[in-house]
């Protein structure tokens, strides 16, 4: 794997504590954060036990920073290029070099903790895992870039009860809700930079899109999970599920309408819409086997 991206800027700063921070920030820490919390509040609901949960959360947390500091590293050499700002190798606060040997370690602990989950659940995570290195070294920059993000959306339940005694899949709908959740990640994870990432050449799928028609698609497959979590399980949906998708819909036409003059009013609805949606996934039946 080529590293043209590698410099020995921040060597001094990179050091102690200074090295620790430096990571730390370049490991996207607020991505990390949400989907390992995700991963142990999805493992506890589908009763995996103190130890599964742990596991599962380990396992997560190792492939996250992996593929959080191959994004930054990966990235470096266009950051120092474009002198971009907050991003810990530009900025000096560690070397590139650190940051790829942080993500090769990471990646080397995930492959036994995936294992420690199960057989058929380790290689799941792995394949997740897997597409995010593919996103950041190949896809960020190609029409397909939303696949690994809906890969490792869906796989994230998948990898979850699989770690069960009988290794149950998780139903349908909750692996359709899971990639539309991704693809809503990729969009919402984009908006902002789509101008810098088309001055700098790249053109990944919301690139292609440009930022208008990103921003109005945006809500799009947040509320398509929505309703899928809501209208999925069996049965007629309970006043719950309906009162949540009407509140989606709404917060979604809105965020589209005013979003038109404030772009950061049509993000902050999408998160909103995702939040709902984690909720219902989170106090659905989906993840437990029957």
């Amino acid at each position: 794997m080529g590293t043209p991206e590698h410099t020995t800027a921040g060597g001094g700063a990179g050091r102690g504590s200074g090295l620790v921070t430096g990571l730390g920030r370049a490991c996207h820490p607020g991505p990390v954060v949400a989907v390992t919390t995700l991963t142990a509040a999805l493992a506890v609901i589908a009763g995996r036990g103190t130890e599964g949960c742990v596991l599962a959360w380990a396992a997560v947390l190792a492939g996250q920073l992996s593929v959080g500091w191959c994004n930054d590293a990966f990235d470096a050499g266009r950051d120092i290029a474009e002198g971009r700002r907050g991003k810990p190798v530009a900025d000096g606060a560690v070397g590139a070099g650190q940051v790829w040997t942080a993500a090769y370690a990471a990646l080397a602990l995930c492959v036994p903790l995936s294992f420690l989950n199960g057989l058929w659940a380790g290689a799941v995570h792995l394949v997740a895992v897997g597409a995010g290195w593919a996103y950041n070294l190949r896809l960020k920059a190609t029409r397909w870039s939303w696949a690994p993000y809906a890969l490792a959306f869906a796989a994230l339940p998948a990898f979850v009860t699989l770690g069960l005694p009988g290794r149950p899949w998780p139903a349908w709908w909750v692996l359709g809700a899971g990639a539309l959740l991704g693809i809503g990640a990729h969009l919402g994870d984009v908006l902002p930079d789509i101008r810098g990432d088309l001055v700098a050449g790249v053109h990944g799928w919301p690139q292609r899109l440009g930022p208008d028609r990103a921003r109005r698609l945006l809500p799009v497959p947040l509320v398509a999970a929505s309703a899928l979590l809501v209208l999925g399980p069996a049965g007629p949906p309970g006043r719950r599920g309906v009162t949540a998708l009407v509140l989606v819909l709404l917060v979604a036409v809105t965020g589209t309408v005013l979003g038109r003059r404030r772009e950061r009013l049509a993000f902050a609805t999408a998160v909103v819409v995702a939040a709902v949606d984690v909720t219902l996934l989170l106090g659905g039946t989906g993840m437990v086997p029957a």
